[in-house]
Protein backbone atom coordinates (compact mmCIF):
# COMPACT_ATOMS: atom_id res chain seq x y z
CA UNK A 1 0.00 0.00 0.00
CA UNK A 2 1.66 3.58 -0.93
CA UNK A 3 2.12 5.71 1.78
CA UNK A 4 -0.70 8.23 0.83
CA UNK A 5 -3.02 5.08 0.67
CA UNK A 6 -2.01 4.33 4.53
CA UNK A 7 -2.22 7.73 5.39
CA UNK A 8 -5.69 8.24 4.30
CA UNK A 9 -6.44 4.80 6.11
CA UNK A 10 -5.00 5.74 9.22
CA UNK A 11 -7.18 9.72 8.99
CA UNK A 12 -10.25 7.69 7.81
CA UNK A 13 -9.73 5.20 11.36
CA UNK A 14 -9.17 7.73 13.67
CA UNK A 15 -12.41 9.87 12.55
CA UNK A 16 -14.20 6.42 13.08
CA UNK A 17 -13.21 6.68 16.77
CA UNK A 18 -13.99 10.27 16.91
CA UNK A 19 -17.44 9.17 15.51
CA UNK A 20 -17.27 6.39 17.74
CA UNK A 21 -16.22 8.66 20.71
CA UNK A 22 -19.68 10.93 20.31
CA UNK A 23 -21.68 8.05 19.85
CA UNK A 24 -20.42 6.70 23.15
CA UNK A 25 -20.29 9.87 25.10
CA UNK A 26 -24.21 11.34 23.93
CA UNK A 27 -24.78 10.30 27.38
CA UNK A 28 -22.49 12.97 28.62
CA UNK A 29 -24.42 15.70 26.85
CA UNK A 30 -27.66 14.46 26.68
CA UNK A 31 -28.70 12.50 29.46
CA UNK A 32 -29.44 14.72 32.36
CA UNK A 33 -31.67 16.83 29.87
CA UNK A 34 -33.38 14.07 28.77
CA UNK A 35 -33.81 12.10 32.08
CA UNK A 36 -35.52 15.31 32.87
CA UNK A 37 -37.79 15.66 29.87
CA UNK A 38 -37.07 19.34 29.15
CA UNK A 39 -35.85 17.80 25.80
CA UNK A 40 -36.94 14.66 23.69
CA UNK A 41 -34.53 12.77 23.11
CA UNK A 42 -34.19 13.49 19.07
CA UNK A 43 -33.70 17.16 19.93
CA UNK A 44 -31.67 16.83 22.66
CA UNK A 45 -29.36 14.71 20.39
CA UNK A 46 -29.52 17.54 17.56
CA UNK A 47 -28.93 20.20 20.38
CA UNK A 48 -25.36 18.15 21.92
CA UNK A 49 -24.54 17.30 18.27
CA UNK A 50 -24.55 21.35 17.53
CA UNK A 51 -22.78 22.54 20.18
CA UNK A 52 -20.15 19.86 19.88
CA UNK A 53 -19.56 20.97 15.93
CA UNK A 54 -19.79 25.02 16.96
CA UNK A 55 -16.66 23.94 19.52
CA UNK A 56 -14.50 23.49 16.67
CA UNK A 57 -14.71 27.47 16.66
CA UNK A 58 -13.35 28.86 20.00
CA UNK A 59 -11.69 27.05 22.07
CA UNK A 60 -8.04 26.15 20.64
CA UNK A 61 -5.81 23.24 20.13
CA UNK A 62 -3.75 22.96 23.63
CA UNK A 63 -5.17 19.64 24.08
CA UNK A 64 -4.65 18.22 20.98
CA UNK A 65 -0.74 19.29 20.76
CA UNK A 66 -0.59 17.43 24.04
CA UNK A 67 -1.98 14.25 22.96
CA UNK A 68 -0.54 14.50 19.61
CA UNK A 69 2.98 14.79 20.82
CA UNK A 70 3.41 15.33 24.56
CA UNK A 71 2.41 11.74 25.46
CA UNK A 72 3.96 9.39 23.31
CA UNK A 73 7.83 10.18 21.80
CA UNK A 74 7.12 10.90 17.86
CA UNK A 75 10.00 9.05 17.44
CA UNK A 76 8.93 5.91 17.45
CA UNK A 77 5.39 6.09 15.84
CA UNK A 78 4.83 4.73 13.18
CA UNK A 79 0.91 4.22 10.64
CA UNK A 80 1.29 0.28 12.75
CA UNK A 81 1.72 2.11 16.02
CA UNK A 82 -1.24 4.50 15.48
CA UNK A 83 -3.69 2.06 13.99
CA UNK A 84 -2.88 -0.09 16.74
CA UNK A 85 -3.78 2.53 19.37
CA UNK A 86 -6.95 3.43 17.39
CA UNK A 87 -8.34 0.03 17.54
CA UNK A 88 -7.27 -0.57 21.18
CA UNK A 89 -9.52 2.48 21.69
CA UNK A 90 -12.38 1.72 19.23
CA UNK A 91 -12.80 -2.10 21.04
CA UNK A 92 -12.68 -0.87 24.76
CA UNK A 93 -15.71 1.48 24.15
CA UNK A 94 -17.72 -0.70 21.73
CA UNK A 95 -17.39 -3.25 24.56
CA UNK A 96 -18.66 -0.45 27.32
CA UNK A 97 -21.10 0.91 25.12
CA UNK A 98 -22.84 -2.67 24.79
CA UNK A 99 -22.68 -3.36 28.49
CA UNK A 100 -24.11 0.18 29.18
CA UNK A 101 -20.95 1.20 31.34
CA UNK A 102 -20.48 5.59 31.02
CA UNK A 103 -16.32 4.72 30.75
CA UNK A 104 -14.09 7.24 29.37
CA UNK A 105 -13.38 7.46 25.48
CA UNK A 106 -10.07 9.67 26.33
CA UNK A 107 -8.50 7.60 28.50
CA UNK A 108 -9.53 4.81 25.96
CA UNK A 109 -7.41 6.15 23.12
CA UNK A 110 -4.33 7.47 25.71
CA UNK A 111 -4.12 3.52 27.04
CA UNK A 112 -4.20 2.09 22.88
CA UNK A 113 -1.93 4.58 22.03
CA UNK A 114 0.57 4.29 24.82
CA UNK A 115 0.47 0.86 24.82
CA UNK A 116 0.92 0.27 21.37
CA UNK A 117 4.16 2.49 21.68
CA UNK A 118 4.95 0.07 24.20
CA UNK A 119 4.91 -3.04 22.45
CA UNK A 120 7.24 -1.24 19.74
CA UNK A 121 9.84 0.48 21.69
CA UNK A 122 9.48 -0.32 25.41
CA UNK A 123 8.84 1.89 27.68
CA UNK A 124 10.81 4.50 26.58
CA UNK A 125 8.43 5.19 24.24
CA UNK A 126 5.97 6.79 26.86
CA UNK A 127 6.66 10.67 27.70
CA UNK A 128 5.88 10.72 31.59
CA UNK A 129 5.78 14.65 32.05
CA UNK A 130 2.62 14.19 29.51
CA UNK A 131 1.10 11.20 31.35
CA UNK A 132 1.34 13.17 34.86
CA UNK A 133 -1.81 15.91 34.43
CA UNK A 134 -3.46 13.32 33.05
CA UNK A 135 -3.94 10.88 35.73
CA UNK A 136 -3.52 13.38 37.99
CA UNK A 137 -6.88 14.48 36.61
CA UNK A 138 -8.65 11.22 36.41
CA UNK A 139 -9.42 12.02 40.31
CA UNK A 140 -9.54 15.57 40.23
CA UNK A 141 -12.30 15.81 37.47
CA UNK A 142 -14.63 14.00 38.54
CA UNK A 143 -14.27 15.99 42.55
CA UNK A 144 -14.75 19.04 40.51
CA UNK A 145 -17.55 18.42 38.57
CA UNK A 146 -18.76 16.53 42.31
CA UNK A 147 -18.06 20.25 44.02
CA UNK A 148 -19.53 22.28 41.42
CA UNK A 149 -22.28 20.54 41.31
CA UNK A 150 -23.14 20.32 44.74
CA UNK A 151 -22.08 23.75 45.62
CA UNK A 152 -25.03 24.92 42.57
CA UNK A 153 -27.43 22.29 44.01
CA UNK A 154 -27.18 23.82 47.39
CA UNK A 155 -27.19 27.05 46.11
CA UNK A 156 -30.49 26.06 44.42
CA UNK A 157 -31.94 24.97 47.55
CA UNK A 158 -30.61 27.92 49.52
CA UNK A 159 -32.28 30.62 47.48
CA UNK A 160 -35.11 28.80 45.90
CA UNK A 161 -36.33 26.99 49.02
CA UNK A 162 -39.16 28.68 49.43
CA UNK A 163 -40.53 29.20 45.87
CA UNK A 164 -43.55 26.84 44.76
CA UNK A 165 -42.11 23.63 42.93
CA UNK A 166 -43.88 24.09 40.15
CA UNK A 167 -42.24 28.06 39.23
CA UNK A 168 -38.80 26.16 40.23
CA UNK A 169 -39.38 23.76 37.47
CA UNK A 170 -40.40 25.98 34.68
CA UNK A 171 -37.52 28.32 35.45
CA UNK A 172 -34.96 25.39 35.36
CA UNK A 173 -36.18 23.73 32.44
CA UNK A 174 -35.01 26.72 30.73
CA UNK A 175 -31.95 27.46 32.44
CA UNK A 176 -31.13 23.18 31.86
CA UNK A 177 -30.95 23.79 27.84
CA UNK A 178 -28.27 26.40 28.77
CA UNK A 179 -26.70 24.58 30.76
CA UNK A 180 -26.86 21.51 28.27
CA UNK A 181 -25.33 23.46 25.60
CA UNK A 182 -22.58 24.99 27.85
CA UNK A 183 -21.42 20.73 28.86
CA UNK A 184 -22.07 19.88 25.09
CA UNK A 185 -19.74 23.03 23.84
CA UNK A 186 -17.37 21.64 26.59
CA UNK A 187 -17.19 18.29 25.60
CA UNK A 188 -16.67 18.88 21.61
CA UNK A 189 -14.27 21.60 23.12
CA UNK A 190 -12.22 18.64 24.86
CA UNK A 191 -12.94 15.44 23.80
CA UNK A 192 -12.45 16.30 19.73
CA UNK A 193 -9.05 17.33 20.27
CA UNK A 194 -7.90 14.17 21.10
CA UNK A 195 -8.77 12.75 17.85
CA UNK A 196 -6.87 15.98 16.08
CA UNK A 197 -3.86 14.93 18.26
CA UNK A 198 -3.44 11.81 16.87
CA UNK A 199 -4.14 12.74 13.26
CA UNK A 200 -1.75 15.60 13.39
CA UNK A 201 0.67 13.77 14.91
CA UNK A 202 -0.21 10.90 12.14
CA UNK A 203 0.98 13.46 9.15
CA UNK A 204 4.20 14.23 10.80
CA UNK A 205 5.19 10.76 11.12
CA UNK A 206 3.85 10.50 7.37
CA UNK A 207 6.32 13.47 6.63
CA UNK A 208 3.10 15.41 5.38
CA UNK A 209 3.48 18.13 8.20
CA UNK A 210 6.69 19.20 9.92
CA UNK A 211 7.02 20.52 13.48
CA UNK A 212 6.80 24.08 14.33
CA UNK A 213 9.46 25.53 16.77
CA UNK A 214 8.94 21.84 18.54
CA UNK A 215 4.97 22.58 18.55
CA UNK A 216 3.01 19.82 17.05
CA UNK A 217 1.04 22.01 14.25
CA UNK A 218 -2.51 21.58 14.19
CA UNK A 219 -4.16 22.56 10.50
CA UNK A 220 -7.54 23.99 10.71
CA UNK A 221 -9.25 21.26 8.02
CA UNK A 222 -8.19 18.70 10.57
CA UNK A 223 -10.59 20.89 13.12
CA UNK A 224 -12.97 20.96 11.44
CA UNK A 225 -12.86 17.05 10.86
CA UNK A 226 -12.47 15.58 13.98
CA UNK A 227 -15.69 18.06 15.06
CA UNK A 228 -17.56 17.01 12.09
CA UNK A 229 -17.02 13.59 13.22
CA UNK A 230 -17.60 13.54 17.11
CA UNK A 231 -20.84 15.58 16.28
CA UNK A 232 -22.22 13.21 14.07
CA UNK A 233 -21.40 10.16 16.72
CA UNK A 234 -23.46 12.54 19.15
CA UNK A 235 -26.18 12.88 16.57
CA UNK A 236 -26.86 8.55 16.50
CA UNK A 237 -26.70 8.63 20.46
CA UNK A 238 -25.40 5.48 22.16
CA UNK A 239 -29.29 5.52 24.83
CA UNK A 240 -27.66 2.49 26.82
CA UNK A 241 -25.36 4.64 28.22
CA UNK A 242 -27.80 6.92 28.24
CA UNK A 243 -30.22 4.93 30.41
CA UNK A 244 -27.21 4.52 32.94
CA UNK A 245 -26.50 8.23 33.15
CA UNK A 246 -29.53 9.54 33.23
CA UNK A 247 -31.47 7.18 35.87
CA UNK A 248 -29.63 4.70 37.60
CA UNK A 249 -27.00 6.92 39.46
CA UNK A 250 -29.69 8.92 41.18
CA UNK A 251 -33.19 10.78 39.78
CA UNK A 252 -32.67 13.94 38.19
CA UNK A 253 -34.71 16.84 37.94
CA UNK A 254 -34.44 20.15 36.07
CA UNK A 255 -32.77 21.98 38.91
CA UNK A 256 -30.47 18.81 39.29
CA UNK A 257 -29.82 18.36 35.90
CA UNK A 258 -29.08 22.09 35.87
CA UNK A 259 -26.59 21.90 38.51
CA UNK A 260 -24.43 18.70 37.33
CA UNK A 261 -24.19 20.09 33.58
CA UNK A 262 -23.06 23.37 35.40
CA UNK A 263 -20.19 21.55 37.68
CA UNK A 264 -19.08 19.56 34.75
CA UNK A 265 -18.96 22.22 32.51
CA UNK A 266 -17.03 24.22 34.68
CA UNK A 267 -14.62 21.46 34.83
CA UNK A 268 -13.80 20.77 31.67
CA UNK A 269 -13.57 24.46 30.34
CA UNK A 270 -10.53 24.42 33.56
CA UNK A 271 -8.88 20.99 32.00
CA UNK A 272 -9.18 22.55 28.38
CA UNK A 273 -7.80 26.15 29.20
CA UNK A 274 -4.72 24.17 30.92
CA UNK A 275 -4.40 21.84 27.95
CA UNK A 276 -4.89 19.30 29.86
CA UNK A 277 -6.98 15.92 28.04
CA UNK A 278 -9.24 14.85 30.69
CA UNK A 279 -12.59 12.11 30.68
CA UNK A 280 -15.46 14.48 30.24
CA UNK A 281 -17.47 11.21 31.34
CA UNK A 282 -15.86 11.07 34.47
CA UNK A 283 -16.56 14.89 35.36
CA UNK A 284 -20.42 14.54 33.92
CA UNK A 285 -20.80 11.44 36.36
CA UNK A 286 -19.01 13.17 39.37
CA UNK A 287 -21.42 15.80 38.97
CA UNK A 288 -24.54 14.09 39.04
CA UNK A 289 -23.72 12.15 42.70
CA UNK A 290 -22.25 15.50 44.01
CA UNK A 291 -26.23 16.84 43.05
CA UNK A 292 -27.95 13.73 44.18
CA UNK A 293 -25.71 13.62 47.59
CA UNK A 294 -27.53 16.39 47.84
CA UNK A 295 -30.40 15.75 49.13
CA UNK A 296 -29.53 12.50 51.18
CA UNK A 297 -26.39 9.69 50.26
CA UNK A 298 -29.26 6.82 49.97
CA UNK A 299 -30.47 8.96 46.73
CA UNK A 300 -27.60 8.07 45.28
CA UNK A 301 -27.45 4.15 43.96
CA UNK A 302 -23.44 3.39 45.08
CA UNK A 303 -23.74 -0.21 43.51
CA UNK A 304 -23.89 1.35 40.31
CA UNK A 305 -21.33 4.36 40.54
CA UNK A 306 -18.92 1.21 42.06
CA UNK A 307 -19.30 -0.53 38.97
CA UNK A 308 -18.71 2.76 37.05
CA UNK A 309 -15.64 3.40 39.05
CA UNK A 310 -14.00 -0.30 38.61
CA UNK A 311 -14.30 0.08 34.44
CA UNK A 312 -12.87 3.80 34.78
CA UNK A 313 -10.14 1.85 36.60
CA UNK A 314 -9.81 -0.53 33.64
CA UNK A 315 -10.03 1.25 30.90
CA UNK A 316 -6.44 2.55 30.72
CA UNK A 317 -4.80 -1.05 30.66
CA UNK A 318 -7.66 -2.65 29.01
CA UNK A 319 -7.58 -0.68 25.78
CA UNK A 320 -3.01 -0.34 26.31
CA UNK A 321 -3.42 -4.43 26.30
CA UNK A 322 -5.19 -4.11 23.33
CA UNK A 323 -3.20 -2.03 21.14
CA UNK A 324 -0.69 -3.64 22.32
CA UNK A 325 -2.08 -7.54 21.42
CA UNK A 326 -2.94 -5.60 17.95
CA UNK A 327 0.71 -4.55 16.82
CA UNK A 328 2.03 -7.63 17.75
CA UNK A 329 -0.59 -9.25 15.25
CA UNK A 330 0.27 -6.63 13.10
CA UNK A 331 4.24 -7.29 13.39
CA UNK A 332 3.53 -11.03 13.13
CA UNK A 333 1.77 -10.51 10.20
CA UNK A 334 4.76 -8.55 8.24
CA UNK A 335 2.61 -5.72 8.68
CA UNK A 336 4.47 -3.48 11.48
Amino acid sequence: MSPLYAMGGIILIALIFDYINGFHDAANSIATVVSTRVLTPGKAVVWAAFFNFVAAFGFGTAVAKTVGSGMVDLSVVTFAVIFAGLTGAILWDLLTWYFGLPTSSSHALFGGYAGAAVAKAGFSAVIVSGWTSTLIFIVIAPLIGLSVGLLVMNGIYLFFGQTPPSRVDRWFRRMQLASAAAFSLMHGANDAQKTMGIIAGALVTGGYLQMENGQLPIPFWVVLLAHTAIGLGTLTGGWRIIHTMGSKITKLHPEGGFAAETGAAVAIFTATHLGIGISTTHTITGAIVGVGATRRLSAVRWGVARQIIWAWVLTIPASAAIGATTFYLLKIFGKA
